[in-house]
């Protein structure tokens, strides 16, 4: 088969296209024949930072394709069924960079007939991480579904994001009142396509001012991207109980939050990795993601908030340095060109 594969942390360049033998699933999983891969700044991060810990690895976490063959103790039922795959390269050597992938049946997500496989290789991190942030909060339910956020409001910082744009659509899916702030009107244009109910331009308007209108008592959920920057925003805008869910920063960043406020509040500042969240909170969230799938409230493509940017296999460094530069939308990979 053909794989992308790094033996060395480093810049793009160190990823290197290679043809290696296709991999057998062992007991529990399953071989997935991946037609698209999907790039989250975790997997560029990843590359640049941590030597691959089995001294070749194939990057990216997500993706999309069908079953082709199972390991012991798993229904051969599944072989030729359409899945999305979450997590591949998460301390295993196949990510899904490459022309088949094997991860344990439970990471081989069901997509059904008419989900397009380009959206099963965007759920993953993107959603995984947005349900996480949309069920911390204790006045929040843990399982997200119709009408499971109706009379909520949700402020998500960063609507045009990967992240941000997946925040937006399932927290419209649970009836949701939500709250976008983007940074140019373009962006506005974007989560507002994602089904965002109201906009905020933080470099034209008074974030705390325009949401207190919205919401007077505060939001009862804050998606947040970069907690450094916003935390004085959050801490004025987070209701009663609430929660500010940080999901993104680098390894020097620090936040001021004012104790004493946040005390009053009960709030809770919830940080979020979906590769170490709870067990239970993960399956939750895997069930549900899939669940807004086939009810049809998950969408990608420029309509949807999430412009597409796709290379071909061989094109993977340029996939994760479109990443890495901050494309906005989704890069996804087409393992089959």
């Amino acid at each position: 088969m053909r794989a992308i594969v790094y033996t060395e942390k480093g810049d793009p360049d160190v990823l290197r296209l290679v043809d290696r033998p296709v991999p057998e699933p062992g007991p529990g999983e399953v071989r997935v024949r991946l037609a698209w891969s999907g790039v989250n700044p975790t997997d560029w991060k990843s590359r640049r930072t941590t030597p691959p810990p089995s001294g070749e690895q194939v990057p990216n976490q997500d993706g999309a394709g069908t079953v082709d063959a199972v390991g012991q103790g798993v229904d051969r039922v599944l072989v030729g069924e359409r899945v999305w795959v979450w997590e591949a390269a998460w301390q295993r050597p196949h990510g899904t960079a490459a022309e088949y992938t094997v991860v344990p049946a439970r990471q081989a997500v069901l997509l059904g007939a008419a989900p397009s496989l380009e959206l099963g290789a965007a759920l993953g991190i993107p959603f995984l991480t947005a349900h996480r942030c949309l069920t911390v909060a204790e006045p929040l339910p843990d399982r997200l579904g119709p009408g499971s956020l109706t009379g909520h409001t949700v402020l998500v910082q960063g609507g045009a994001g990967a992240v941000g744009n997946a925040a937006v659509q399932l927290a419209r899916w649970a009836d949701a009142t939500v709250v976008a702030t983007v940074s140019s009107p373009q962006k506005a244009q974007l989560a507002a396509a994602a089904g965002a109910s109201h906009v905020v331009d933080y470099r034209q308007q008074d974030v705390v001012r325009e949401v207190r209108k919205i919401s007077p008592d505060g939001v009862d959920a804050i998606v947040e991207v970069s907690a450094a920057t916003n935390a004085a925003v959050d801490a004025q805008l987070v209701a009663p109980h609430g929660a500010v869910a940080v999901y993104a920063g680098t390894g020097e960043e620090t936040m001021t939050v004012p104790v004493r406020a946040q005390m009053t509040a009960n709030a809770r500042w919830q940080f979020v990795l979906v590769y170490t969240e709870p067990e239970r909170a993960k399956a939750i969230g895997v069930e549900d993601v899939n669940a807004a799938v086939l009810d049809g409230a998950v969408r990608v493509g420029e309509d949807a908030g999430l412009p597409l940017h796709v290379f071909p296999l061989a094109e993977t460094a340029q996939a994760h340095r479109a990443v890495e530069d901050g494309a906005v939308g989704k890069v996804l990979i087409d393992v089959t060109a």
